[in-house]
C-alpha cells in the first residue's frame, strides 16, 4: 500500500510539472489564484508603486528570484496589507504569478 501511494505521488507531480506547475506548488488552484489577484486588486497597488500597468513590478533577477521567494513575497503582501489569505490561497496566487511571469521551474 506504501509503495502504491509513493507512485501515485511520483505521478501527480509528473502530472502537475507536465502542465508547468512546480513541486512547491503541487495541488494550487491556478483559476483561484487567479481570481484573488483580481478580488484583491493586486494589479493596482503594483501600479502605485512602479507605475504603469504595474507589470514592471516583475522581474526575475530582482528580489524574487526563486519559487520559494515568490511565496515569500505573496506572504509579505499578505501581511502588509492584511488580506488574510489562507495557505492554499498563497499557495494559488503564488502559482499562477509563477505560470504568468515568472516562470521558475
Amino acid at each position: 500500500m506504501i509503495a502504491f501511494r509513493f507512485l501515485l505521488s511520483l505521478l501527480f507531480v509528473s502530472a502537475a510539472q507536465a502542465q508547468g506547475v512546480p513541486a512547491l506548488y503541487q495541488g494550487a488552484d491556478l483559476k483561484l489564484g487567479e481570481r484573488l489577484l483580481v478580488q484583491h486588486k493586486c494589479d493596482s497597488c503594483h501600479q502605485q508603486k512602479v507605475g504603469g500597468d504595474g507589470s514592471a513590478i516583475y522581474r526575475p533577477k530582482g528580489k524574487v528570484n526563486s519559487l520559494s521567494a515568490l511565496r515569500g513575497q505573496v506572504e509579505s503582501c499578505d501581511q502588509a496589507l492584511n488580506v488574510g489569505l489562507f495557505p492554499e490561497e498563497i499557495n494559488s496566487i503564488s502559482a499562477a504569478l509563477n505560470r504568468d511571469h515568472y516562470r521558475f521551474k
